[in-house]
This record gives structure tokens, C-alpha cells and sequence, in this order.
């Protein structure tokens, strides 16, 4: 499986090469693996931001506690959960369902009276918590896919995200910021890229029942 020999390359990148600058190209290729991660009834209930602004990524760095990645990466990239999910956004995803599946809407009305129920019935605490857990899957699928590519990245959860939100104007669009990455190409001199990879056993992890 190639798809572990990329893994064991990939490392959570600190100190980014700020003269190497990841392709459109590459980009997009990106941007169709993230849109093919697996969500919750398929909502992808969240929106991704990919920042390039050198200013936003200042202001955003400050409100990450100084950390260098958000500057000095090729581009940054933000999941922002959605803070609602209601009967618009099911009926629109089941319309274009039918559409790619070429049937009738009315084939999944059942289906999305159930959907519409179970996911009324959260409290804005819970719909926030659904919706921020589907980010963090797209999250991984972006962090397979850029080492396939041999881009560098790292996740990070370390940032004052109400300031994000403010900075970026999320709450007016109904949205707030969950996860990000920063990706790019890592510096020769970033000593963690000479650390070993440091991973349990498969014995301990894994239990069969």
C-alpha cells in the first residue's frame, strides 16, 4: 500500500520553506480529495477557507499564539463547521442527489424526513459538536492526500478561535473556525523532519472482539 509509505513521510511540519509556493494544480487535486471525504448523512455540514492573504495570515497569527506555520506556509487551510443545519440545507443536498443519480427528488423524501428529525432534535451545543466532528474527518482525508503529493502539512488545533471567527467574519456567515492545516514544503532545517516516527505497537492498539 503506498498509501503507508506516504504516511511514514509525512510528519507535523513546523518551520515551512517560504519560498516554495504549492501549485493551483496541486491545489485542486486537493480540494477534489477533501470534497470526497466521508461525512454524515454525505451533509459536508462545513465550509474550508484556504487563506492566502498575507495580512488575514499576520492578523490570524497573532490569534494563534505566534505560531510561525501560519506565515510562513505555502497556504493555510481552515475548516468552519456550519452552526445550523436545517431543512434547506437536507433538501438541497437530497436535490442534488437526485440530480447526479438521475431519480426522481421524491425517492428520497422519506429519507429526508429522517434526517430532518434526527437532526432537529440536537441543541445548538450538539449540532455545533456534530457538525465541528465532520471537519476533523475532512482533516484527515487532506493530510493522506498532500502526502501522496508530497506536500508537507500540520493539523493544528492551537489558536483562539472566537478571534478567528471575528477576524475572518465567520458568525455572520453561520459559521465558526474548528481545525486547520498549514501546508506547504517543509525547510531544511526544521529539526523535526530527522525525529523517527513514534507510534504504538498494532498490538496495543488494536483489540479484536
Amino acid at each position: 500500500m503506498k498509501i503507508i509509505e506516504n504516511l511514514k513521510w509525512r510528519y507535523a511540519t513546523k518551520k515551512f520553506d517560504t519560498s516554495k509556493k504549492v501549485s493551483e494544480q496541486d491545489l485542486l487535486k486537493l480540494q477534489e480529495a477533501v470534497n470526497l471525504a466521508a461525512t454524515s448523512y454525505g451533509l459536508q455540514p462545513f465550509k474550508i477557507l484556504i487563506i492566502e492573504n498575507s495580512e488575514i495570515r499576520e492578523r490570524l497569527k497573532e490569534a494563534a499564539w505566534g505560531q510561525n506555520q501560519l506565515t510562513e506556509a505555502s497556504h493555510i487551510v481552515l475548516f468552519c463547521n456550519f452552526l445550523n443545519v436545517g431543512d434547506k440545507e437536507i433538501d438541497s443536498y437530497l436535490n442534488l442527489r437526485a440530480e447526479i443519480n438521475n431519480v426522481d427528488p421524491d425517492t428520497y423524501k422519506e429519507y429526508g424526513n429522517f434526517m430532518k428529525g434526527a437532526i432537529s432534535s440536537l441543541t445548538p451545543e450538539q449540532m455545533a459538536t456534530w457538525t465541528s466532528k465532520q471537519t476533523y474527518i475532512a482533516l484527515g482525508t487532506l493530510l493522506a492526500a498532500t502526502a501522496e503529493l508530497k506536500i508537507d502539512s500540520c493539523p493544528m488545533e492551537g489558536f483562539d478561535k472566537d478571534k478567528f471567527d471575528n477576524i475572518l467574519g465567520l458568525k455572520e456567515r453561520g459559521l465558526a473556525s474548528s481545525v486547520m492545516a498549514a501546508i506547504g514544503y517543509r525547510d531544511e532545517n526544521d529539526p523535526y523532519s530527522a525525529y523517527k516516527k513514534v507510534r504504538k505497537p498494532l498490538s496495543e492498539l488494536f483489540e479484536k472482539v
